[in-house]
């Protein structure tokens, strides 16, 4: 397991919109946010969200990080991402960040850190028993305006064991 873990601004969002940010101190312990990604999802807006959020700041295990940082040029990706990143690659213990965007995770895996997005921690709570219905959870998502495709959550389900083909056991709806 990473002893580092890092989150960008989607995946919290995300949870946040199914009442999902506590699942990832059981999953995860500590988790960190960089400055850049702190005013990305509290920018004092009242957006949705954003009230979870700070909740979890104030319980402690979600916490903003400081730390070395690695200077790798990131120019095709958002302040957050980018900061998540370089953090990651700038400490010696094994990291794995938290992040949904296409570029950020396949410049991430080039440099040998692991990630893991939204569903994949529904997926998580899910085989950890912190939910009955991963589909529920996605349904749930599905109703706010963030969004995941439909193949990402479908290989999720598959492996959670709530394929379509197995909703009749228990696992769907």
């Amino acid at each position: 397991m990473a002893r580092l873990v890092l989150s960008d601004a989607s995946p919290l969002i995300g949870l946040s919109f199914v009442d999902g940010l506590e699942w990832l101190p059981r999953l995860f312990g500590t988790v960190g946010i960089p400055e850049e990604v702190a005013r990305e999802v509290l920018p004092g807006q009242e957006r949705p969200g954003e009230s979870a959020i700070a909740a979890a700041l104030d319980a402690g295990w979600l916490c903003l990080r400081e730390g070395p940082r690695s200077s790798i040029p990131l120019p095709e990706l958002d302040e957050g991402e980018a900061a998540c990143i370089r953090m990651a690659l700038g400490h010696d213990e094994p990291a794995l960040v938290l992040m949904d965007e296409r570029m950020g995770r396949a410049l991430a895996l080039e440099a040998g850190i692991r990630v893991a997005g939204t569903a994949a921690v529904i997926g998580m709570a899910r085989r950890q028993g912190l939910i009955p219905s991963a589909r529920a959870v996605f349904e749930r998502l599905h109703q706010s305006e963030f969004r995941i495709a439909a193949d990402v959550i479908r290989t999720v389900l598959d492996r959670v064991g709530e394929s379509e083909g197995e909703q009749g056991r228990g696992a769907g709806r």
